[in-house]
C-alpha cells in the first residue's frame, strides 16, 4: 500500500512538472484572407471592377470562423461579387 502511494505521488510530481513547461503557439500566416486572434477585421468598402463587357461591384465580409486550440479568434473573409452597370 505505502509503494503505491509514492507511485502515485511521484507520477502527481512528472505530471505537475510536465504540465508547467506549456509551449506558447506562435500563429504565423501569409494568407490576407484568414486572420489569427485580436479583434474582428474592418470589412472593405465595395468595389467595382471592370470584366469585359460588364462590371462587377466587390464586397469583402469578415466573419469569425471558430478559434484555435488556445482560444485565439480565427478570422476569415468573404468575397462578395454582384453584376452592375459599367460608369
Amino acid at each position: 500500500m505505502p509503494s503505491r502511494l509514492i507511485a502515485y505521488a511521484l507520477g502527481g510530481i512528472l505530471l505537475c512538472a510536465c504540465a508547467s513547461q506549456t509551449i506558447v503557439p506562435s500563429y504565423v500566416n501569409n494568407n490576407p484572407d484568414l486572420q489569427v486572434g485580436g479583434e474582428r477585421p474592418t470589412d472593405g468598402m465595395p468595389r467595382t471592377e471592370s470584366a469585359g463587357s460588364f462590371c462587377l461591384e466587390v464586397s469583402d465580409k469578415w466573419h469569425q470562423d471558430g478559434r484555435t486550440p488556445d482560444g485565439q479568434p480565427l478570422w476569415a473573409k468573404d468575397t462578395f461579387r454582384r453584376v452592375v452597370p459599367c460608369g
